[in-house]
């Protein structure tokens, strides 16, 4: 990945927002999830109930911007993962973000 390349992924990483970050973590430090699963792990970490309101769209936005990936099957509740990079050779967001937390 060229530094141009970086920054463009590191700049759409940060303007992403805080929930959808979270939503970022948990895939990346739990692997693929359903999206339940992930609000369950968000309603532990927030200790306060996730509206699906709230999770579905964002996640929705994290798929439509190439951050998270769908599984196979497609199903509403499917499996997600946060390997889907944003351009040609650009590292997933899990790599993107671990970056991030080191300062990279």
């Amino acid at each position: 990945m060229s530094d141009a390349e970086a920054v463009t992924d590191v700049d759409a990483l940060a303007n992403r927002s805080a929930f959808e970050r979270d939503i970022l973590w948990v895939l990346s430090n739990e692997g693929e999830q359903k999206g339940v699963d992930i609000r369950l792990s968000l309603e532990e970490y927030y200790e306060k109930p996730v509206n699906h309101g709230q999770l579905y769209p964002n996640l929705d936005g994290l798929v439509d911007s190439g951050f998270v990936e769908k599984g196979v099957d497609r199903r509403p509740d499917e499996q997600l993962r946060a390997d889907g990079g944003r351009s040609s050779g650009a590292h997933s967001s899990t790599e993107l973000g671990k970056g991030l937390l080191r300062g990279e």
